[in-house]
């Protein structure tokens, strides 16, 4: 299981996003509050993020714990943007370890997360790598549970699918195979797109201003909403609409 967060809106820091929060990704790297599934997300972390007029956004990645890393406190104190995408890893039993099994995955303008589990990781997935062409699944970043389902939204993406369209998509497919937690996440830098299958998530909101999107609240304030488990969650900064899978 992992802890994952998005976020539009004005230029703000990395750190006051993933360090700052009394609760946020920082902390629940160690000390998740609303996690079922594990208790320490240590097994790697990253960051992505979109600079002013690039539309392929950055990204940091490590293979050990977020808090082991001093080079990413100073880089999440000078780096600003307007999105952003970051996790901290908690491994799937039979996973490959390592930075390529971190999240975010990236192509092109897309970043994801993978907040879960399948069961019965692989074998149990045959019918689901048959819908990716072989080449595709010859280009997994990783071996990991993750990754495929990563393929599985990008290949929908680049078919022409909307992100929600995309992550249902996937949710579906590998659902249909065999037992999973799917709560997904995608951004373009622009949009947000989420799914909730077996896992919190919340999301809080300024109109017009900005939206975070994550898998539990970074503090205590009342503003953060949660999303309904089986839900798709699509979001901008002018507004979010949830609805069922």
């Amino acid at each position: 299981m992992c802890r994952h967060l998005a976020y539009l809106g004005e230029p703000l820091a990395l750190r006051e996003l993933v360090c700052d929060p009394p609760a946020g990704l920082y902390r629940q790297s160690w000390a998740p509050r609303l996690q079922r599934y594990g208790t320490v997300n240590a097994d790697g972390f990253g960051v992505g993020w979109y600079a002013e007029g690039d539309l392929v956004p950055a990204r940091y990645r490590r293979a050990g714990p977020i808090w082991a890393d001093p080079s990413f406190a100073d880089l999440a104190r000078v780096v600003r943007t307007r999105a952003l995408l970051a996790a901290v890893r908690s491994a799937t039993e039979g996973c490959a370890p390592g930075e390529a099994a971190a999240a975010p995955f990236a192509a092109g303008p897309w970043l994801f997360s993978h907040n879960g589990a399948v069961r019965g990781w692989p074998d149990k997935l045959d019918a689901v790598a048959a819908l990716l062409p072989p080449a595709e699944l010859l280009s997994l970043e990783a071996r990991s549970d993750s990754a495929l389902v990563w393929a599985l939204v990008l290949h929908r993406l680049r078919a022409g699918a909307g992100l929600g369209e995309a992550l249902a998509a996937a949710v579906a497919d590998v659902a249909a195979c065999t037992e999973a937690r799917l709560n997904l996440l995608l951004t373009d830098g622009s949009s947000i797109a989420a799914t909730t299958y077996g896992d919190t998530l919340f999301h809080r909101s300024r109109p017009g201003d900005q939206v975070l999107v994550a898998s539990e609240p970074a503090d205590d304030g009342p503003e953060w909403v949660p999303v309904p488990d089986r839900s798709l969650l699509l979001a901008t900064v002018e507004g979010v609409t949830v609805r069922p899978l």
